[in-house]
């Protein structure tokens, strides 16, 4: 079945994308929840406009992006503090929050904590870790980060 996304969903599409779904997964779970509608010939016409009207502020968006990565780049030795034990054993992890957190005090930039993914398991011990900003679409940007024992 063909829908039409009304949201951004991740490992599916963006908003106003037609995508060829399972009939039960469209009937059961995307249209309930609002998250899609049926692609019929006349909501197919209704998206084409909205497209159509919305291409030249994409690309201020894209613009605006772009910038946002650019101050991403900046974010160089990242050190998140956290009590650990002597074998480098960290009491609890280190998650999205702390990571947000420690990029808005030591660099001055606001970083949306649902839109960092920290890269591998949890972060467990002491050591160099990676993460992804997602800043639009398919614009991320990679940091790299120490956690040190406090």
């Amino acid at each position: 079945m063909e829908i039409i996304l009304k949201q951004d969903m991740s490992n599916l599409g963006y908003k106003d994308e037609i995508v060829k779904v399972k009939d039960g997964y469209a009937n059961n779970y995307l249209i309930p929840q609002g998250y899609a509608i049926i692609a019929t010939p006349s909501n197919k016409k209704i998206v084409a406009e909205n497209l159509r009207q919305r291409a030249f502020k994409e690309e201020k968006i894209l613009k605006d992006a772009e910038a946002i990565v650019a101050s991403y780049s900046k974010i160089q030795g990242l050190k998140i503090g956290a009590k650990a034990s002597e074998n480098g054993k960290i009491f609890g992890s280190v998650n999205t929050i702390q990571i947000a957190d420690a990029i808005k005090t030591q660099f001055d930039i606001d970083v949306d904590r649902k839109k960092i993914e920290i890269l591998g398991d949890n972060i467990k011990t002491i050591g160099s870790y990676k993460a992804i900003i997602s800043v639009y679409k398919q614009m991320k940007s990679e940091i790299s980060f120490d956690v040190i024992a406090e």
